[in-house]
């Protein structure tokens, strides 16, 4: 029997087909495995931003409501078992080898799978084997052609769209959004979050031709309006659904944009309730109070840098990764209690570097410029040279570290007391920063 690393090693190293679009081989693989894909369990998730803060949101209220809950999401941050989790456990490693084994059984070994179909192959069979009673899916990329379009869902969802894999989805709103829209169902509920005009319409379009008549946005159907917000950004909202009337309800993730996912992940709630899941208010509380989501405005202590002893301040990790997430990212900065901030940030190289760093550098006081381990990660040098030619000079002390260990020790030796810093700028740099700070090996693979 091959060793978790060697389980691993393999399922990566089919990461050199790169992305395939299309389902043929993926219902090819699901029909050997005994189509896992199919029995209704599946609330199915599409979005640039946010869907794994709701799939995570709506998958805790869910094993708080009793019900044995799956969730497949991408990527990992420290451990490839991160993905795939029930009631909040990661699979263990043991069992990620004995699906592996059972996947490869199935495989054509003339029509080898991509990297990301031989995953969800696995979180589909997995869910099934433990017999979940709902699971909840992230797309990996756009929707239509993603390798979990192929599951019978209960309800779907689209949390927003902006410009994102422009190569592979379109270069413009309109095209991304046909892609993502391409989850629903005919005849399954839908919700969708704040959408834009462009967005809107075809989104409308393609719930017209399937004969989605349940169909709820947020804005217009459902609302969450927070009457608190803390010195974390953490906040109480109340939440006015179709039928919910909500309040007081305490989130355990920070930053204003988590109001907007709490309500994507609430509505869905409400409508499983149609499907005959009993979702109470105290599952409902008890659920938001105790997401994780690690990576995403995830706070630590002065003491709990195992990178420096002599760190005094405290830090923030947010993968931030594109214009959208950054935007948020600099809404929860410029509420955050700090008197000087550090900014640590890791760009991958094929990333919309200066619509990234552009919303957030502006409150930086000093800048620490650090690549990942990562082959993707733009040097340190590259992101220098793109912010200079965009905004001019920086304005705050600079400074260039090939190592992210190297930008954390100096940020930990700078930073006062009553300072902040911050690691951003793409889910490889925070998950490699919150593997030192965990204690976890640093890449588990590539």
């Amino acid at each position: 029997m091959p060793s978790y690393p060697e389980i691993l090693t393999k399922i990566f190293d089919l990461q050199k087909f790169g992305m395939k679009f299309g389902l043929d081989s993926m219902v090819q693989l699901l029909t050997n495995l005994g189509q896992p894909n199919l029995g209704g369990i599946y609330v199915h998730l599409a979005g640039t931003n946010g869907k794994g803060s709701t799939a995570v949101t709506l998958a805790s209220i869910l094993t708080k409501a009793g019900y044995k809950t799956g969730l497949y999401t991408s990527p990992h941050l420290v451990t490839f078992r991160e993905r795939i989790q029930i009631d909040s456990m990661a699979i263990t490693e043991s069992e990620v080898a004995d699906l592996a084994q059972e996947v490869w059984k199935a495989v054509d070994v003339e029509r080898l799978p991509t990297f990301f179909e031989f995953v969800t192959a696995m979180a589909l069979i997995y869910f099934r084997r433990c017999q979940v009673d709902i699971a909840v899916i992230e797309c990996g990329l756009g929707g239509r052609l993603d390798s979990t379009n192929v599951l019978t869902p209960l309800l779907t969802a689209i949390t927003n769209v902006s410009l994102e894999h422009t190569e592979y989805l379109g270069n413009t709103i309109a095209q991304i959004a046909w892609e993502k829209s391409g989850i629903i169902k005919e005849g399954v509920p839908f919700v969708g979050g704040r959408l834009n005009p462009e967005a809107l319409k075809v989104v409308e379009n393609t719930l017209a031709e399937k004969k989605v008549s349940q169909c709820f946005f947020l804005g217009r159907d459902f609302v969450s309006i927070s009457v608190d917000t803390d010195k974390n950004a953490r906040q109480t909202i109340d939440y006015r659904g179709p039928k919910w009337r909500l309040n007081n309800l305490r989130l355990a993730l920070s930053g204003p944009h988590q109001a907007d996912n709490a309500a994507i992940a609430l509505c869905l709630a409400e409508l499983l309730t149609d499907k005959g899941f009993d979702v109470p208010l105290s599952a409902v509380e008890a659920g938001l109070a105790a997401v994780v989501w690690p990576g995403r405005a995830e706070s630590f202590k002065p003491g709990e840098w195992p990178i420096s002893r002599t760190a005094k301040a405290p830090l923030l990790l947010d993968g931030a990764h594109n214009p959208d997430g950054a935007i948020a990212l600099s809404q929860l900065l410029s509420k955050a209690s700090r008197k000087r901030l550090h900014l640590i940030l890791g760009v991958m190289a094929d990333k919309d570097i200066t619509g990234v760093l552009g919303p957030i550098i502006a409150h930086a006081d000093r800048l620490y410029l650090t690549r990942p381990v990562y082959a993707r990660a733009a040097s340190p040098e590259l992101l220098l040279e793109r912010l200079t030619a965009v905004f001019g000079p920086p304005l705050v002390e600079t400074t260039l570290y090939q190592s992210l260990p190297d930008a954390l020790g100096a940020a930990a030796e700078a930073a006062e007391a009553d300072d902040l810093v911050v690691v951003s700028g793409s889910l490889f740099t925070v998950g490699e920063a919150r593997a030192y700070l965990t204690g976890a090996p640093v890449v588990e693979s590539n």
